[in-house]
């Protein structure tokens, strides 16, 4: 059996071991453009979870842990593999709800859960990732369980399995294969799972003292005094089994909406999962019994609470939540002070700082939706990495939520030209989403490291186009890159080309480029020079 305190020194090791080599695991990544990188992203996602469980005391359930784990990694998740390790560990969260201590059995079934939740949670899966890492450990763990309840060789299986399908991973993406290179995704989950094993075979946490481990694991008063602000006075949950014939639980979701907030609806093939901030908590179990039957409700006073632990799963401490005060409002994500400029002019409310190198968490996404003073909020991330961590934040916020696909710069900029006021979201949604897609972007940046991708030889430092984000050509003269990038980018209907540009390019060196570019194109397309001060590129094409 697996106890609390093992369960949560065998996570906050992981993360340990993670924090150590994530630089290596960054240097993984086959993709020249400058990133935040898998293994920054891993690192920051898991040690939001190291950060809370430090604050537990070791009398501690391994449910318990697994909840704080869940909760604290989804809010602190970064990029498209730092969601997905934060859905991979949700598995434990389920699986070991309500348990003291846990068996093999119940690690499997954890596994399995979350493996499978990480699966549907990406649009379009693709086998030789950390998914597939994932898939193969916990189908080893299946195997395994059957035949010990030792954990020290349960985990071991697990992690064998992780590592071998590590190993194949550049078998299933050629473009590994080609870097000779492992998945860095999968590399994160590998060493993590190699930093649990050590502590499932007797060892301590690697680089914490013993002495700041007990100083850190003391009981904390996490009371808040908020009682007077809360809006809504029962904190409701339950577990839905559902139904033969149960709807969407997007419609729960709908109605718990109008009787609260702070709602979260999570299901799976079999349950959903329900929390509500309500006054009328009577309600919220009337309309659950009609996708299923119940199990475990719960219904607690929050003014009457004292620890406000019951808002680990939803609330955030110490954030100004802003009232909403008009019907629509916008939070941008973008890098850069005249970029931010651009938002603003637009009619962004909160500009949440980051992009490449810089992917901003689900929880300052979050922040960022509570600071917008909206009854609705359309996000735009700007960025493709991004784009999960905002659809995570969704389920926490206390109002409603738009997350548009906006892959870069320029797709936000043209989404919020198209936002009109008179019209309602569905409306404004579908016209957002028109405009964006007919804008073609151009990226032009530096190699950050030697390698092969797209079957294209690379060498650090050289200047790389990128065509609507896929690698186009390389060069070592970045006037040369900007006029065949945008001729590429041009066509018989363009009419307006927009060239920002970045902190490294003077004002000089711009204003050359606008000429040139000008020169190019002829009296036939408008050409706009806009001072981004963007970081990582040089310049930011836009086409319309």
């Amino acid at each position: 059996m697996v106890s609390g305190k093992i369960f949560k020194d065998a996570i906050i090791n992981g993360a340990v071991c993670l924090e150590e080599r994530r630089h290596q695991i960054d240097e993984l990544n086959v993709y020249p453009v400058p990133d935040g990188d898998t293994g920054t992203n891993m690192s920051m996602t898991i040690n939001a979870a190291r950060k809370e469980l430090l604050l537990l005391g070791d009398d501690v359930t391994v449910s318990k842990v697994a909840d704080t784990a869940a909760s604290a990694m989804l809010r602190g998740a970064r990029g498209n593999s730092g969601v997905i390790l934060s859905i991979v560990f949700r598995g434990f969260s389920k699986a070991f709800r309500d348990l003291e201590s846990a068996q093999c059995e119940h690690f499997s079934n954890a596994l399995e859960l979350g493996t499978d939740a990480a699966y549907k949670a990406v649009m379009k899966p693709t086998e030789g990732t950390i998914l597939t890492v994932a898939r193969m450990a916990s189908q080893a763990a299946q195997k395994s369980f059957a035949s010990t309840n030792e954990i020290s060789v349960f985990w071991k299986s697990v992690c064998e399995a992780a590592e071998e399908a590590l190993a194949k991973t550049p078998e299933m993406l050629p473009v590994l294969k080609k870097s000779g290179v492992v998945d860095a995704g999968g590399q994160g989950l590998v060493t993590i799972f190699r930093g649990m094993m050590d502590v499932f075979n007797g060892g301590k946490i690697a680089g914490v003292s013993e002495s700041s481990a007990s100083a850190s694991s003391s009981p904390v008063n996490d009371s808040d005094d908020e009682d007077a602000d809360i809006k809504f006075t029962y904190c409701t949950e339950c577990i839905i089994t559902k139904s033969a014939d149960c709807r969407d639980s997007a419609s729960l979701r709908a109605y718990l909406e109008t009787i609260g907030d702070c709602v979260l609806v999570v299901d799976d093939d079999e349950i959903i999962k329900v929390h509500v901030h309500t006054n009328n908590p009577g309600n919220v179990i009337e309309k659950a019994l009609e996708y299923g039957y119940i199990n475990l409700p719960k219904i607690e006073n929050m003014k009457l609470q004292h620890d406000g632990k019951i808002k680990e799963k939803v609330q955030k401490k110490n954030v100004v939540r802003t009232k909403p005060e008009k019907k629509f409002g916008f939070a941008a994500v973008a890098a850069g002070h005249g970029v931010e400029a651009l938002f603003k002019d637009l009619g962004a409310d909160v500009i949440v700082t980051g992009g490449q190198t810089m992917n901003p968490s689900t929880e300052d996404i979050l922040d960022a939706i509570y600071s917008t003073p909206a009854e609705t909020v359309f996000v735009l991330p700007n960025n493709k990495n991004i784009i999960m961590a905002a659809e995570q934040a969704v389920k926490f916020a206390d109002r409603g939520v738009c997350v548009l696909q906006t892959r870069t710069i320029p797709q936000g900029i043209a989404a919020m030209l198209a936002f009109d006021e008179s019209s309602d979201i569905s409306e404004n949604r579908t016209a957002m989403t028109k405009a964006f897609e007919k804008v073609s972007t151009g990226l032009v940046t530096f190699a950050a490291r030697d390698t092969e991708f797209d079957g294209k030889q690379i060498k650090k430092g050289e200047i790389i186009a990128l065509e609507n984000n896929r690698l186009a050509f390389t060069d070592k003269d970045i006037s040369r890159v900007m006029v065949k990038l945008v001729k590429k980018l041009v066509n018989s209907d363009s009419s307006y080309v927009t060239l920002i540009y970045g902190a490294d390019v003077t004002d000089e060196n711009a204003e050359k480029m606008h000429r040139l570019i000008s020169q190019k194109l002829g009296d036939r397309t408008e050409v706009m020079l806009v001072n981004g001060g963007q970081p990582v590129y040089y310049y930011i094409i836009s086409v319309e």
